[in-house]
């Protein structure tokens, strides 16, 4: 009976790759994971917006993570994914050097995040997760955006959608 309760308990996480540190985004927020198509540049975005993509009809924002975040660029590889997540009810795709697995850990493997954890901004995390020998940072991906720049982006999806159906 406890080992059930503790399975339920578990956090399932899809595990990416920045910088060399390790990254984990709740899987209940992951629509898919797709490799980069051509991405369509949006003039007077942030520097972190790098345009949108029309993945089957549908106009999904993209932001570079490494942009986001504030670390050193890296050269897109066949490795580079985009993971297609769930922000506030709006897909929303994230560039990230590469995909691993997707993996579980209980709640008692997750602490709080400290102060000096990582060269991003704390408010972008919500825990950090211990596997092992490996450390996972979690990601708030409700934080990733402002909610000014939620809004921007509906706007700049509607438009383009409206254009495209025009």
């Amino acid at each position: 009976m406890a080992q059930e309760k503790k399975s339920a308990e578990a956090l399932q996480l899809v595990v990416s790759e920045l910088s060399k540190e390790e990254y984990g985004i709740p899987i209940t927020q992951i629509q898919e994971i797709i490799k980069i198509p051509e991405i369509t540049r949006i003039p007077n975005m942030p520097d972190f917006i790098e345009g949108v993509i029309n993945l089957r009809g549908k106009i999904i924002p993209i932001i570079d993570l490494r942009k986001r975040f504030r670390l050193d660029q890296k050269q897109k590889d066949e490795e580079t994914r985009i993971v297609i997540a769930n922000i506030g009810g709006q897909p929303i795709g994230l560039i990230s050097d590469s995909v691993s697995e997707v993996i579980r850990l209980s709640q008692e493997d997750i602490d709080p995040v400290p102060p000096i954890i990582s060269h991003i901004n704390s408010e972008y995390l919500s825990g950090v997760g211990k596997m092992d020998k490996r450390i996972i940072i979690l990601l708030n991906l409700e934080k990733i955006l402002s909610d000014l720049e939620k809004s921007s982006l509906r706007k700049i999806e509607k438009e383009i959608a409206a254009d495209l159906n025009t």
